[in-house]
């Protein structure tokens, strides 16, 4: 009698032993770094490889760690009652439910799944052998079960994909963006330029296009001097080229295939053939994703294209930098990189030039002016007023108070922005 008790004890201690086991898996495989996973299995990790494997399948990964830790905590229980009853006689029952209650969630649930959520990468690494090993041998059981499961949903009207993947979603990337913060400035850099790298597939190559009167351009029925000239006094390698009107792009010239022109005619100018030097125009639609857009520009080793509309009207001209610089922001200096076109007053307003873009504003100071609508902060101020507004005009919505300041024609040159001070932002427009 005593030996049977003895071993009936060790029983119950091996079970609670795998039950702390499967707790503390569970806990660490659920809470595991997918990213430095990765990291290690690619430096040759097999442990981590092993992981990976598990995590690809997480249904069934989760599905037998509760199948084993159930049936382990069962047959705890079962052992414990048996034994105290054999004691106590029918109140066994009634210590057994309370010791094994207590033993089982100080120590195969509490305790494991702390240390496991503490050190999840190690302890994940540490037990993947052996769940995988778990998991080949209760696949059958698991996959039993998980049908019957679905089938009671169905039968209530739930609806579940049993096969649905684990994948990361974008939206829990740009979560992950979000908790990326640290007291260095730096960041916040990483942040923002998380950010954007997200939004490149969202973002359209007219949003971020350079406009067509704000883009240096040359007349190719210049002379060849004439043209050389205006060449050289550009602070830019690669410029359109017009012929017979400035709408009529007939393609781009870069700086270096002029010097070349020139030095093979040993520096005469006026034997320069204007056309050698001209690379023929990219068309690009404005409807283009940037993503699309940098992806092209790598292919085809461009640094630059014309960007038209529906219609095939010149727009203007976006750049590979363009779009470098939607991922780390613009750059005045090594000292500034301000939004190029606002300036911070004494009293915490900001004086905003018409054209600046709403995507700018909200890297630039981390705001969430809506961009769905308008890509300038102009645009936004008209799309939200419904007219174009008069200078002194003032408007409040998405948490800022709106001031024309200036206005040519149709355009508002300039733009004051204050928060308000209430903390509810309301998209409601005011009007004085």
């Amino acid at each position: 009698m005593e030996a049977t008790f003895w071993i009936t004890v060790g029983g119950i201690a091996l079970l609670m032993i795998l039950s702390a086991f499967f707790s503390g898996s569970e806990t660490a495989l659920t809470a595991v770094s997918r990213p430095r996973m990765h990291e290690l299995e690619r430096q040759g990790n097999s442990r981590a490889a092993i992981v990976n494997q598990l995590l690809a399948r997480k249904e069934n990964l989760i599905g037998a760690l509760l199948i084993g830790n159930n049936a382990v905590n069962i047959g705890a229980s079962a052992l414990a009652t048996a034994v105290l009853i054999q004691i106590f006689g029918d109140t066994g029952v009634v210590y057994a439910t309370v010791v094994m209650t207590v033993l089982i969630l100080i120590l195969s649930e509490v305790t494991p799944k702390t240390y496991a959520i503490t050190r999840p990468d190690h302890v994940a690494l540490a037990v993947a052998p052996l769940v995988r090993f778990v998991v080949v041998v209760l696949t059958p059981i698991t996959l039993a079960v998980q049908f019957v499961a679905i089938g009671a949903l169905r039968l209530i009207g739930a609806r579940v994909d049993a096969h649905r993947s684990f994948v990361i979603s974008e939206d829990e990337l740009r979560g992950a963006i979000e908790l990326h913060k640290g007291p260095d400035p730096e960041a916040r850099e990483e942040q923002r330029m998380l950010r954007s790298v997200l939004d490149l597939g969202d973002v359209e190559v007219g949003e971020i296009a350079t406009h067509r009167s704000k883009v240096e351009m040359i007349n190719g029925d210049l002379p060849p001097a004439e043209f050389v000239r205006k060449v050289l006094a550009s602070p830019y390698t690669r410029i359109p080229v017009w012929r017979g009107e400035p709408d009529n792009i007939v393609g781009v010239v870069h700086a270096k295939a002029v010097f070349r022109a020139l030095q093979n005619d040993l520096g005469n100018v006026d034997k320069l053939d204007i056309a050698r030097c001209i690379s023929p125009p990219w068309f690009i639609p404005e409807s283009t994703t940037l993503l699309d857009q940098l992806s092209e520009f790598q292919r085809r080793q461009e640094h630059i294209a014309i960007v038209v509309d529906e219609y095939g009207s010149y727009l203007g001209i976006v750049t590979l930098e363009d779009i470098l610089e939607e991922i780390v922001g613009q750059i005045e200096d090594e000292h500034d990189d301000k939004v190029a076109g606002v300036t911070q007053q004494p009293d915490g307003s900001y004086l905003v030039d018409g054209t600046v873009t709403i995507r700018d504003l909200n890297r630039e100071f981390d705001w969430r002016l809506p961009d769905d609508e308008a890509s300038t902060i102009a645009g936004l101020v008209m799309h939200e007023a419904r007219r174009i507004p008069e200078v002194g005009q003032q408007f409040a919505f998405h948490g800022f108070r709106f001031e024309i300041v200036r206005r040519r024609k149709n355009r508002i040159l300039a733009i004051r922005m204050s928060p308000l001070e209430s903390a509810e932002a309301t998209p409601d427009q005011v009007a004085k």
